[in-house]
């Protein structure tokens, strides 16, 4: 049970990060950066609708990234997200956060030496 809490935790404090990550290069719509995630994981990262999608909207909120609805014929409409000049800036800051992060909880738990 314990194992389940943790990694709920470390996914909610990576969402951002994963999907700023995604979206540097391209802009995708909302399932397939979720699939891409559960994809490149292995199945490991996995996101609910009712977490995934407000958490796209609260960053769209905050300015991280911007989404605009795509129509077209013979599919349902799709919203695709692109990450803005502030987005950018977060993703570079997240990034060297999480280094410092998982070098520093290597350094204590042993994971260089395994």
């Amino acid at each position: 049970m314990r194992e389940k809490v943790f990694a709920r935790e470390l996914k909610k404090g990576s969402a951002e990060l994963l999907i700023l990550s995604l979206l540097e290069h391209r802009e995708r719509h909302g399932y397939e950066i979720s699939k891409l995630i559960e994809q490149r994981s292995k199945g490991v990262l996995q996101f609910n609708v009712s977490s995934f999608y407000p958490l796209l909207y609260r960053l769209e909120e905050r300015g991280f990234i911007a989404g605009r609805w795509v129509e077209k014929s013979g599919q349902r409409r799709r919203r695709y997200y692109r990450v803005t000049a502030l987005g950018r800036a977060v993703l570079k800051e997240q990034r060297s956060a999480w280094a410092d992060f998982v070098g520093a909880v290597n350094r204590i738990a042993g994971g260089e030496h395994a």
